[in-house]
């Protein structure tokens, strides 16, 4: 690619100094060449070359206005924040209609959090600038830093209608729409902006995770579309693609979608997990199976690997190598209460009780508080007789749970086993009054106590 006039100038004056500091010869450069110089070192993090260079330059230019506030911004990336100002100050009183002294006096009270104070310095700037873009992109920061989004995102808008290409500025926007919750906005924002520049491929991918966002996925691949038609390598775009297929069903689109990814880049494991789901879809279980493996492979510490791999043997109904997974997964998040409920399931499916009550209980410790994970917790208690466990733990589910029927007749039920028959007809009144049809829990669960012919009656006289 050949360079510009401007780019062939700052690669020869970069060289040229470079040059100098090898032979210890002092060249000399006119201000706005070390300005560049001294920029192009602190963007780089090389602070020790853009103190020699700026030492340098006020040894050839003195008095060079533009030299000194790279010594200000020098200043107040050190964080030298007194010593900035006082400079800023004398420059001040040489040349007040400067914006860049404005610019600077705001990032130093940026720098001490006092935003709005730097927001009154930019509004002058704006003054005096010429680059209009550039003074309200900094104010759409201040007034992010203040968390006042509304006025954020109108200065964001205001940098794009001086400069459309302003990519940050772009982000920025979204952003402020998202956070704001104003997503059909933005989308009507980004319309209106693409019209405008339409070889944007960043607004494009942006219309697209808001078309995602709303679930509006045909929409949403439309832009993402053009967004790789416009830069065919980018990456996040073919994703973003390939996850809208798979909410649409398109399993075969979105592995050719993932499949373009991995060309573009390193394979990553979210890719290979993803195309893994999509071959199961198909129903194509060899191929699911393979790039689950090689979702591990690539990232073994990728606990939703090997999730996957225990859920695809799950349904296979092989609860053997099941067991296997979920317990590699719970090697790498062992406080993750889905897994846990996970291996509670599976070691239920084995018969393996004891394991499995060690699984609801560590799924709830870990705050699983869903039904069905105390009842199933319970049953298992119920199943190895202990019957104060159970209870205790029903009670406990009542506080998330206080007008469920079926705590309540398990708990008649087992107050019936324990002899406690106060107890046992107040949870079944409780339960008949909830859903009354429901007393076959009683008859399913508890057939010792349903052969009670006390039980039978106390549930007829409530009959409606």
């Amino acid at each position: 690619m050949q360079l510009s006039n401007e780019e062939e100038d700052y690669n020869r004056s970069l060289s040229k100094f470079e040059s100098m500091l090898k032979t210890n010869k002092v060249l000399f450069f006119d201000s706005e060449e070390f300005e560049e110089i001294i920029l192009h070192y602190l963007d780089i993090g090389k602070a020790n070359l853009a103190k020699k260079a700026l030492k340098l330059a006020l040894d050839q230019h003195p008095k060079s206005t533009g030299l000194k506030l790279v010594q200000v911004e020098m200043l107040v990336y050190e964080d030298k924040l007194d010593i900035a100002e006082k400079l800023l100050n004398e420059l001040y009183a040489i040349e007040p209609n400067n914006e860049e002294i404005y610019i600077q006096k705001a990032n130093i009270c940026s720098k001490r959090d006092q935003h709005e104070k730097a927001v009154e310095l930019l509004k002058i700037a704006l003054q005096y600038t010429d680059d209009y873009a550039d003074v309200y992109n900094l104010i759409g920061m201040e007034y992010l830093f203040m968390d006042s989004l509304e006025l954020a995102k109108e200065n964001f808008i205001k940098c794009l209608e001086e400069d459309l290409e302003d990519q940050s500025a772009l982000y920025n926007v979204v952003y402020c729409f998202e956070f704001l919750d104003q997503n059909q906005e933005a989308i009507l924002y980004l319309n209106d902006y693409i019209n405008k520049n339409p070889y944007s491929e960043i607004a494009w991918h942006q219309l697209g995770r808001l078309h995602y966002g709303v679930k509006e996925y045909e929409n949403a691949i439309r832009a993402f579309d053009y967004a790789t038609l416009i830069d065919d390598e980018f990456l996040g775009a073919f994703m973003e693609k390939a996850k809208a297929y798979e909410r649409l069903k398109k399993y075969n689109e979105a592995i050719e979608s993932y499949n373009r990814t991995i060309e573009l880049d390193d394979a990553t494991s979210y890719a290979l997990l993803r195309i893994g789901k999509c071959y199961e879809k198909l129903g194509n279980a060899v191929k699911a199976l393979q790039y689950y493996n090689q979702t591990v492979h690539e990232d073994p510490l990728l606990d939703k690997g090997w999730i996957a791999i225990t859920d695809f043997h799950v349904r296979q109904k092989n609860f053997q190598k099941a067991l296997f997974f979920v317990n590699k997964a719970l090697a790498i998040d062992n406080q993750n209460r889905m897994y846990w409920k996970r291996y509670a399931t599976i070691n239920k499916q084995m018969n393996f009780f004891e394991e499995a009550e060690f699984g609801y209980r560590k799924a709830v410790e870990f705050g699983d508080y869903a039904l069905d994970t105390w009842l199933y917790w319970v049953d298992i208690l119920q199943f190895l007789g202990e019957f104060e466990s159970a209870i205790q733990t029903l009670l406990q589910a009542t506080e998330y749970f206080p007008e469920e029927n079926e705590i309540e007749y398990r708990l008649a039920g087992l107050y019936f086993m324990i002899q406690d028959n106060t107890k046992a007809k107040f949870h079944l009144s409780n339960g008949l009054r909830l859903n009354f049809d429901n007393y076959i829990i009683i008859e399913d669960l508890f057939p010792v106590v349903w052969t009670k012919k006390t039980v039978k009656n106390y549930i007829e006289k409530h009959r409606k």
